[in-house]
């Protein structure tokens, strides 16, 4: 597979900013990104249960299955791994030392449940980032440098929870990387808008999936929105080998050279005010796409009207299986021969086209 850096390239794009173009024609189907995290973390408060029905490897984040032994923490009774690997793995970088001593004073502190209890919950998990912040620039600090360099601009809001988190999270790491109350909040900023989910399995009988933990990935972080995406995002966190937690970016279309690539930072099925209310509250801007132009008209007549573009795509890509409401993409090219074979990014359903 050709490298990323052959297939796309980075441009201003007018009234977005930085967006990602093909750098020569694509064929539907072509992946034009793998990327592994930069950082990924646990998203399940420090103290309130979970909402997941999974118990979840702490370092690959796979379901850790009830009939197979678990390999715990010889330094805390509070994080668990599907195997030695993982927890070898995790021992020298995602749970380091120092990472399970912040944790354990967490969790262990008399005040901490109590200081927690005046900030809504989300608070508890952005502690579980800032912790693997830390660690990230015991690591690497060029790493750090990197997350620092994406979207995103602190309020008062995250200025607020930064000075509360920087209170209890800096001075339990060593002195030479403490990181500052200011970069405490850039960093928050980074998150709230470049973090991507990954979730618990599909099942079409329920419960809704819930989310398992949160990954940055600094190259497909710039991968614009659109409401009628001309590509998706694919994970494999259950199903997939040792990179189980890398992100794939596969065409929905073909893409001619120069064309913005945008993926869509939710199902595709949303109606109008849905994806609206999403948009502003998460992201903070207003879809100005072709479909969002017809639909605030109210021109599409319920999306009736099949000779609509948006409608014909979402009739194909949109997948149909209980439950789901997932984009369907083609399987990668074989020989340059396109496929027929529609894969849905949610709940792993395969459908052929004629």
């Amino acid at each position: 597979m050709a490298s990323s850096s052959s297939l796309l390239r980075m441009e201003q794009i007018p009234g977005k900013g930085r967006g990602i173009v093909a750098a020569k024609s694509l064929k539907a189907g072509q992946i034009i990104l793998t990327e592994s995290p930069l950082i990924l973390y646990s998203a399940s408060p420090l103290f309130a249960p979970s909402s997941s029905p999974f118990t979840n490897c702490d370092h690959c984040f796979r379901i850790l299955p009830s009939h197979t032994n678990i390999f715990p923490c010889p330094s805390c009774s509070h994080h668990t791994f599907c195997s030695q690997r993982c927890l070898s793995l995790a021992r020298n970088s995602s749970h380091s030392t120092w990472v399970c001593k912040a944790l354990i004073f967490l969790l262990q502190h008399p005040n901490s449940t109590t200081l927690f209890q005046q900030h809504p919950p989300e608070r508890q998990v952005q502690a579980r980032f800032i912790v693997a912040s830390h660690n990230l620039f015991l690591r690497s600090p060029s790493e750090l440098h990197t997350l620092l360099s994406l979207h995103g601009t602190p309020d008062s809001a995250i200025f607020y929870a930064a000075k509360f988190l920087h209170s209890l999270i800096s001075p339990l790491f060593p002195q030479q990387c403490q990181l500052s109350v200011d970069i405490t909040a850039q960093l928050l900023a980074k998150d709230r808008l470049n973090s991507f989910c990954l979730m618990d399995p599909y099942s079409p009988e329920g419960p809704q999936r819930s989310i398992k933990a949160y990954a940055i990935y600094p190259k497909a972080t710039f991968f614009n929105h659109d409401c009628v995406p001309n590509a998706c995002r694919f994970d494999y966190v259950d199903t997939g080998d040792e990179h189980n937690t890398d992100m794939v970016i596969r065409l929905i279309e073909d893409v001619p050279a120069g064309k913005e690539i945008c993926i869509s930072y939710f199902r595709i099925g949303r109606d109008y005010c849905t994806r609206k209310r999403i948009l502003m509250e998460d992201y903070g801007f207003t879809c100005g796409c072709d479909r969002c132009v017809i639909e605030a008209k109210g021109e599409d007549n319920g999306e009736k009207n099949s000779d609509l573009p948006h409608v014909r795509f979402l009739r194909k890509h949109v997948c149909e299986r209980k439950n789901c409401a997932g984009t369907m993409a083609p399987l990668p090219p074989k020989d340059d021969v396109p496929s027929n074979v529609l894969e849905c990014n949610f709940c792993g359903n395969f459908k052929e086209i004629l």
